[in-house]
């Protein structure tokens, strides 16, 4: 099954990284992150990746290609001109960067793969967020569900200390906590599974994935959502990239792991 990476987008918010370099290429210890996401889906199998790049794509296209020396340790012989490979990581792969225009939208990125995509079930997400996704049980609550599309529903992390005030509005704080524990909210965290037919949701070019055709699929009754409890964090600012860089360097950071999964489904 092909997984579809949306990496396009100018990273406006990350300006200090994406300046230079296209923001899934920000390294997060030791290597880029996108290569992070693609090892979420590498650990349950999953190896056929279409990279949609735009914003200084032709960098992702040298990386991609340079990509079997990034990730082995080499043996080089100058006299007779040989380099060898010895593999590190189990990483058999087929990485397909294709250039889906600087200004292209992210439903619009993914409309101009369908040649690529082909007929069948399909995996998507952005290459800035990462999580431990069960992806072998979205896959399976996709299935069983049967309509055309499946998001992961996450729940955002607290940026900000929560305050509980009275009902009085005397302005009395009842709570003070680092953490929001109430009110639980969903967000959208990626990690989808498509069919082939929401593609033809998608009008065209100018169009993000998350407004009008994810809000039309929404009202005809073909969207799901796969409520993932565990571990997820974007990279949206340095902030976040310098906090799953600390995670990375404190040990496996708790995306390379897959708690058990609990699956719900919300319309």
């Amino acid at each position: 099954m092909k997984v579809v990476l949306l990496a396009g987008g100018l990273g406006s918010r990350l300006a200090e990284e994406t300046v230079r370099i296209p923001k899934p290429m920000v390294d997060v210890g030791g290597k880029p992150i996108i290569v992070h996401v693609m090892d979420i889906y590498n650990q349950f199998g999953y190896s056929d990746f279409i990279v949609a790049a735009g914003y200084k794509s032709i960098l992702l296209k040298q990386y991609f290609s340079n990509f079997h020396l990034v990730t082995n340790d080499i043996t080089v012989s100058p006299a007779l001109g040989t380099c060898d490979l010895t593999p590190v990581a189990e990483r058999d792969w087929k990485i397909s960067v294709v250039d889906t225009g600087a200004k292209t939208m992210t439903g619009g990125r993914l409309k101009r793969l369908r040649d690529w995509i082909g007929d069948d079930t399909f995996m998507v997400t952005y290459s800035d967020g990462v999580g431990n996704i069960d992806i072998d049980a979205l896959l399976a609550f996709h299935r069983s569900h049967g309509k055309l599309a499946t998001v992961t529903a996450v729940q955002p992390p607290a940026r900000f200390g929560n305050l509980e005030l009275a009902d009085d509005d005397s302005g009395r704080v009842n709570e003070f906590t680092e953490k929001v524990r109430k009110h639980e909210t969903w967000i959208n965290g990626g990690f989808f599974v498509f069919e082939p037919g929401v593609l033809d949701y998608i009008p065209g070019d100018d169009d993000p994935l998350e407004q009008v055709p994810l809000t039309n699929i929404a009202k005809d009754g073909q969207l799901m959502a796969f409520k993932h409890y565990g571990f997820w964090h974007p990279m949206d600012t340095i902030r976040d990239r310098t906090f799953l860089d600390t995670l990375c360097e404190e040990g496996t950071p708790p995306w390379a792991t897959v708690p058990p999964s609990r699956m719900e489904m919300v319309k």
